[in-house]
């Protein structure tokens, strides 16, 4: 439409997740198609090698990149609920950041944002009392990191409120409950495959802030960055072709935190 306001969004992916010899999704495949990576810490996945290797591509690339911080849970990919204390939380998500920051260093980039993974992602999505540590352990480090959350998300207002940047993050890939919460991955149909689907609901949610929840009720959702997962064997096609999608409608793929 004439005179209408040029729309922008960020594509974003979880990577730097291999362990040794074990590969996790294709990393340097999804850094040609991403704006923002968040890049694993060591706690739920990633080893040193691994993530500087990771970063070094996204300084080459230009990609912007946030510390993916989660529960301290290799064995679990981070997909188990914990109760930590708050002083473990606290330092174990302060120790993220900083093993990051010094990895993205060396390799001529600097973190911009603070994602949690997993678990600690969901848990602090309405845990007040989980939020406000992984909040004071953002602040303590560099209160001018952006705080990607879920939106709608409890947190997004008590971390705005504590003075922290946030920016709303929706899944492409993954399935919505009427409350704006995420589909449990141990039910059937919580993660979406379907490309051609995909495309339509994140150009949907991009142009109208509405995506179609299981029950079929719509869901008003306000965001700045779209999560593709690489943990999975058709991430890079998708996020490809979600992409392309996009530009051909005239979106504009940045990143948040440039």
């Amino acid at each position: 439409m004439s005179g209408a306001k040029p729309v922008t969004i960020d594509l974003n992916s979880d990577l730097g997740e291999s362990f040794g010899p074990w590969p996790m999704g294709d990393d340097v495949s999804m850094l040609g198609i991403v704006t923002s990576a968040n890049i694993a810490c060591g706690f739920h996945a990633g080893d040193p090698a691994g993530i500087l290797k990771v970063l070094k591509e996204a300084t080459r690339r230009n990609v912007c990149v946030g510390a993916h911080v989660g529960y301290r849970d290799l064995v679990g990919f981070g997909r188990r609920n914990m109760d930590p204390s708050s002083e473990e939380l606290v330092g174990d998500t302060i120790y993220q950041i900083g093993a990051l920051m010094a990895l993205a260093r060396a390799a001529g980039t600097t973190v911009r944002y603070v994602k949690p993974h997993g678990a600690l992602y969901n848990t602090i999505a309405s845990d007040a009392r989980q939020a406000a540590d992984v909040i004071a352990a953002i602040k303590a480090v560099d209160p001018s990191l952006v705080l990607m959350a879920l939106s709608g998300a409890p947190i997004v207002r008590q971390a705005r409120e504590a003075g922290l940047t946030v920016t709303c993050e929706v899944f492409a890939d993954r399935a919505y409950n009427p409350d704006g919460s995420l589909v449990s991955r141990r039910l059937e149909g919580s993660v979406i495959h379907d490309p051609e689907v995909i495309c339509e609901r994140m150009l949907r949610l991009v142009r109208d802030g509405v995506i179609r929840a299981v029950d079929g009720s719509d869901l008003a959702l306000e965001a700045q960055s779209i999560c593709v997962h690489g943990d999975n064997p058709a991430a890079v096609a998708i996020a490809r072709s979600l992409r392309e999608h996009l530009q051909a409608q005239g979106i504009t793929l940045s990143p948040f935190a440039a």
